[in-house]
């Protein structure tokens, strides 16, 4: 686990709550996806959110890039989000996990 992925979404005011279900759903996707080590979602404020992911190689971030969540999120930009989300990709220098 040494690559992931940093998402940045911010909603529109109507539809945060509908954003923050979609995402609290995602993490059943999340679950099934065989190369994702971690994956977070997250709330800033009202209207801003955020989606953190590990990966164990280019393969699985790829893969997730992809997947059904993201599917889920770019359907989502043409009405519940103020413009596409901002997606990230980092590298990992250091990790602490229990």
């Amino acid at each position: 686990m040494k690559i992931g992925l940093l998402a940045r979404i911010e909603a529109q005011p109507e539809y945060a709550e509908q954003v923050a279900a979609l995402l609290g759903d995602a993490l059943e996707l999340a679950r099934q996806e065989e190369h994702t080590v971690t994956w977070f979602a997250f709330r800033e404020d009202a209207t801003t959110f955020g989606v953190f992911d590990t990966f164990r190689d280019e393969e699985g971030r790829t893969g997730h890039l992809q997947g059904r969540i993201a599917a889920a999120l770019t359907e989502a930009a043409g009405t519940m989000l103020r413009s596409a989300p901002d997606i990230r990709p980092v590298d990992l220098l250091a990790v602490k996990l229990p």
